[in-house]
Order: structure tokens, then sequence, then C-alpha cells
């Protein structure tokens, strides 16, 4: 009986170690979260409003359709970036987004989508390793060399683009581009609060190098017809 009791007391030891260590986590996850969105929202800039001198504009991938169509958060970026790019024809633009297969191709689907918007094709670099908000704003830096930015994604998910970029060195600015209720919106926020808390030791702590970079390809003095292939 003895023995019996002194396992269940180190059981119970046991599992108060765990609910600790948990409650730990979600207060360094609050706390986090509370520090990248404080750090952003300075930086969040209405779309009507004049938007600040910038080299280029980046425009973040999500889901495309197997026939091509743009799903509902993809085409509120892109007609967002529209409405910004008509009084900033200065402006480069950045496609990011997942294209690791001939299958699945978002970064070609939004160039087709601003191109048939009127955009001048020469504008448009398209970044075919973009698999996540980190891996894009790395290679914004690393390979198309982009020195300041205008951001354009929901609200949910702005605050750790802006936040990755700035601590990347990229003088950013975000636009947000929500233009309708998503339906799914829900899980997004509650998945976006796991993504910063670990985007956050990405850029401060472990700083890992995307799936790929490459060679550079600098906006500022580089044709954008060097992107028409995966790099």
């Amino acid at each position: 009986m003895q023995l019996k009791g002194g396992f269940t007391i180190k059981i119970k030891r046991i599992l108060k170690y765990i609910a600790a260590s948990i409650l730990l986590i979600a207060i360094a996850g609050l706390m986090i979260n509370l520090l990248v969105m404080s750090k952003a929202k300075k930086y969040i800039i209405s779309k009507d409003s004049k938007v600040p001198k910038a080299q280029a504009l980046i425009i973040l991938g999500a889901f495309v359709s197997p026939q091509g169509q743009v799903s509902d958060i993809l085409k509120d970026r892109l007609d967002t970036a529209l409405e910004i790019l008509k009084n900033n024809k200065e402006l480069k633009i950045i496609v990011t987004g997942d294209h690791g297969n001939t299958n699945y191709d978002e970064v070609n689907t939004m160039r087709i989508y601003l191109e048939n918007k009127g955009i001048d094709p020469e504008r448009i670099y398209m970044d075919h390793a973009g698999f996540s908000t980190y891996d894009s704003i790395y290679r914004a830096k690393a390979i198309f060399d982009v020195k300041s930015a205008i951001i354009v994604t929901q609200a949910y998910h702005l605050d750790r683009a802006i936040y990755l970029a700035r601590q990347k060195g990229i003088e950013t600015y975000g636009v947000a581009a929500d233009k309708h209720k998503y339906r799914a919106i829900i899980k997004y926020e509650a998945r976006e609060r796991l993504a910063i808390f670990k985007d956050f030791f990405y850029a401060n702590v472990l700083k890992p190098k995307p799936k790929f970079l490459g060679d550079k390809i600098p906006i500022m003095s580089s044709d954008s017809s060097l992107t028409r292939d995966k790099h």
C-alpha cells in the first residue's frame, strides 16, 4: 500500500509540473503575441491614406484552386493591392507564395490576375518559394534585396508579416485586405496565435534559412522576367 501511495504522489507531482509548464507556455505565448501586435500596430495604414514611399508592394499568397481560381482571401489581397497601385505607379510588385510543384501554383495565378487587370508584367516579380510568411519575408530581403515595402494581407495576418519584415531590416508598412467576412476566420485567427509564437523565435533566436534561396534578383536593378522560372 505504501508503494502504491508513493506512486500516486509521484504521478500527482508530474501532473502538477505538466500543468505548470503548460500554463507558463500559454503565458509566454500571450506575451509574445501582445508584443508582436504592439510593435506592428503603428505601421498599419489604410489603403485610402497616402502610402509611404517604398520600393515594393508585397502580396502574400493564399489558396488557389486546381483550376487557377483565386480564393476569396487571395482575391481581396489582390484587389486591395490594385487599389494601392492606382496611385503608386512606381511600386514594384512581389507576388510570393507556394509553387512547390507543377500542379499547384499560387504565384503565376496571382501574376495573371494582376496582368488581366492592366498591371504591366515588367513590374511583377514572382517568388515561387514563399512557402510560409517567414520564407516570403526572408526571401524578399535575401533574394530581391528589398529595403522598403508595403505588405498586403488580411488583418489577422498583418501583424506577424510586418514584425518579421522589420526584424529583417525592411522598412515596412502594412495594409489590411479585409473586404469580406471569411467563413473560417476563427480557425485562421487561432492558428495565427501559434504562428506568431513560432515566428517570434524564428526571427529572434533560431533564424533558420528558408527552404530555398538562390541567386539574387534585386528588384531595383534586375528584369522581372528572371523570375519567370523558379529560384
